[in-house]
């Protein structure tokens, strides 16, 4: 009955803990939101409509402010160094359709990466706020 209690109380507890923890450290850190980022690009990559806003962009700098803008918006600690997502995004008229097919890249890309819905879902709030920011700029 004593073990039984003291494993109950251990996963509450543990439960307690990880609801203090940032969504970047339940994501995993920097290694699972880079894994995430260079999933997101290999699914642009392989995707017209997607490709198309991508194809004279540096994919190197890219890759490091996603991962930057990621971090720093899922509470990890970092800074972005780049533009904002209102100046990355202006002139390219991006449409709502596109928005949210970006949206469903990015959900394959965590799927890919073997990151929980629950998760996912945290994710996509943390960065749910930038949307005007981007789509009919």
């Amino acid at each position: 009955m004593k073990v039984v209690l003291t494993a109950i109380l251990f996963l509450v507890l543990q439960g307690c803990a990880s609801h203090n923890l940032t969504v970047y450290e339940q994501l995993g850190g920097r290694s699972k939101v880079t894994e995430i980022v260079d999933n997101f690009i290999t699914q642009i990559e392989y995707d017209e409509v997607m490709f198309a806003y991508f194809e004279d962009s540096n994919i190197t700098r890219f890759k490091e402010k996603m991962v930057e803008h990621i971090c720093v918006i899922t509470g990890g600690g970092c800074t972005y160094s780049g533009d904002s997502m209102e100046r990355v995004h202006t002139g390219m008229n991006i449409p709502e359709r596109d928005f949210n097919h970006a949206v469903d890249l990015l959900i394959a890309a965590m799927n890919d990466a073997q990151v929980p819905h629950r998760l996912q879902n945290k994710v996509l709030a943390t960065m749910a706020p930038s949307r005007s920011e981007i789509i009919y700029r």
